[in-house]
């Protein structure tokens, strides 16, 4: 059986299997994950799927193994400039775009949603989230940028992890209720809740507030 941490690269099978079944996703939601659609879609038989992936959780696991590679590639290709609020700024906007170019696999992501017939793994650190490395292989851009945050004396010193984890709730916070269509009377969601939300938490943290809503203003105007 394929190892799903390392079908993203390997291509032929497991990665047909893989991008059919995110394509199902995308067009019907998590539900349409099943092996014979699947194996169709890919234009594959059935059997490929279990001989490939074990069964459809294992399948499922991998496509959020895809999401995450993919959330990590989006991420690494935001530039590190010299204003890491800027940078953060810039992280969260590109999560947002991420999660609205693919609003069913985002939710599949971080366990918003689930399939019907979901059969839970018990491997250890198999989970989409925490400890698996697909996870923490796009968390890390984020700790990161908060580790030039503190370094960079804008804020007061704090422990950068626990300033991520404050950055990520933000931003997942947001974005779990824009698609939930939450912000639908605000003209710009982005400028109206995000950006004030974000720098007042860097004003929280002992930033500038001029500071922070200039930083956001320059992040606003190249990825929003």
């Amino acid at each position: 059986m394929a190892d799903a941490s390392s079908t993203e690269t390997v291509g032929g099978v497991p990665q047909r299997l893989i991008s059919a079944a995110t394509r199902l996703l995308a067009e019907q939601g998590p539900s349409a994950i099943k092996a014979r659609a699947v194996a169709s879609a890919a234009g594959l038989s059935t059997m490929v799927v279990y001989s490939h992936f074990g069964g459809v959780p294992e399948l499922t696991r991998a496509v959020i193994v895809h999401g995450f590679q993919a959330l990590d590639r989006a991420f690494a290709a935001v530039p590190v400039t010299d204003d890491p609020v800027a940078d953060l700024a810039a992280l969260a906007l590109t999560c947002r775009r991420v999660a609205r170019q693919s609003p069913h696999l985002y939710d599949l992501m971080f366990g918003l949603s689930t399939r019907a017939t979901y059969r839970p793994l018990a491997a250890v650190n198999s989970g989409p989230q925490g400890t698996s490395p697909a996870f923490r292989g796009a968390y890390v851009h984020m700790v990161a940028a908060c580790e030039r945050l503190v370094g960079s004396g804008r804020v007061r010193r704090e422990d950068p992890s626990a300033v991520a984890a404050q950055l990520w709730s933000l931003v997942h916070g947001f974005i779990t209720l824009e698609l939930a269509d939450t912000f639908a009377d605000n003209v710009d969601p982005v400028r109206e809740v995000l950006m004030p939300m974000g720098v007042n938490l860097y004003v929280g943290l002992g930033d500038s507030r001029d500071l922070a809503s200039q930083s956001h203003k320059v992040a606003a105007a190249l990825y929003a």
